[in-house]
């Protein structure tokens, strides 16, 4: 027979059991997102460092995506409750629902993005694009933004399907082969695919970015309603990892280079990550000021027609 003490121990182990969050977080696996990165990568290996601050009642779930639009489907359809992802996808997720279901709780990464062209000579101007494909990691993100307003800003004419320069969002893995091949002359990207169209296909940065806004943390408003000293205490270790990343660069990059192998499923050059990391600031710090010229770029390449005031995204609060 079942004696009573293990039966009591049984349901005591089942009930702290059933009562254990869990916490889904987004990320991509880019250097950009270098905190979801080793946030993944610490997990794969058993030493989580968001679990070791959030304690043992908490799981973390990871989930990679290829760009923001993706990640702000899953925020909506309730699969991920926080995510890292580029400032433009959370903006438009932020008006889609009319500021009710994204918060920004803080930043992550500047710089890493670019503009890189073929390195033949083709393109020396910006007058040269005319007539030109130029891809993008997909429609609506942060680079497919910058993309369009800055085309525009050239004097071309650019529309969502056509114009005076061919857009192309198209998956970064996908952006390589392409431009190896000679089949899209530009691409708007950020690192470690900028780093991988210079090492691996000639190419030549046009353009880059070195303040803008890459990566932020956001949160599910659904999160901060039902559990907000869990949300809390993510933005914390966050900060702290971000920290962390200034203070500790090589072991950094060693375990990004982990993660990114692990994702990729094939070994990452550490010549790679270095180069990408030149190009990166880790922040967790945030100023809405920042974000206010891309809404304006958003607005200027037809998206985010219907702004609304900014204040909610930033309160961290439901």
């Amino acid at each position: 027979m079942i004696s009573r003490a293990f039966l009591l121990l049984l349901l005591s182990a089942m009930a702290a059991h059933a009562e254990k969050a869990v916490l889904r977080v987004g990320y991509f696996p880019n250097i950009t997102h270098a905190q979801g990165v080793i946030g993944s990568q610490t997990t794969r290996v058993g030493h989580g460092w968001f679990e070791q601050r959030l304690g043992p009642d908490v799981t973390i779930q990871w989930f990679a995506f290829n760009a923001g639009p993706s990640a702000m489907e899953a925020i909506f359809a309730g699969s991920i409750d926080l995510t890292y992802v580029g400032p433009n996808p959370a903006l438009n997720a932020y008006i889609r629902s009319r500021g009710d279901e994204i918060r920004v709780l803080a930043g992550a990464a500047e710089g890493g993005a670019a503009l890189v062209v073929a390195g033949d000579g083709r393109i020396k101007t910006p007058a040269d694009f005319r007539g030109r494909k130029l891809a993008t990691p997909q429609f609506g993100n942060t680079q497919d933004v910058a993309a369009r307003a800055w085309l525009k800003k050239q004097g071309f004419k650019i529309t969502q399907t056509g114009g005076d320069v061919f857009i192309l969002p198209t998956a970064n893995p996908d952006q390589l082969a392409l431009f190896q091949t000679g089949r899209i002359d530009a691409v708007w990207t950020v690192e470690p695919w900028v780093s991988r169209l210079e090492q691996e296909a000639g190419g030549r940065v046009f353009l880059e970015q070195p303040d803008i806004v890459t990566t932020l943390l956001v949160s599910s408003v659904r999160l901060l309603k039902d559990h907000p000293e869990l949300a809390g205490k993510f933005r914390a270790a966050h900060a702290e990892l971000t920290a962390w990343i200034g203070d500790h660069g090589d072991e950094a990059r060693a375990l990004v280079r982990a993660g990114l192998s692990a994702e990729m499923r094939r070994e990452f050059s550490a010549s790679l990550v270095a180069s990408a990391w030149k190009r990166l600031h880790f922040t967790a710090g945030l100023q809405p000021a920042q974000i206010e010229g891309l809404v304006a770029d958003a607005q200027s390449a037809g998206f985010l027609r219907d702004a609304l005031p900014l204040d909610r995204l930033f309160s961290g609060k439901p």
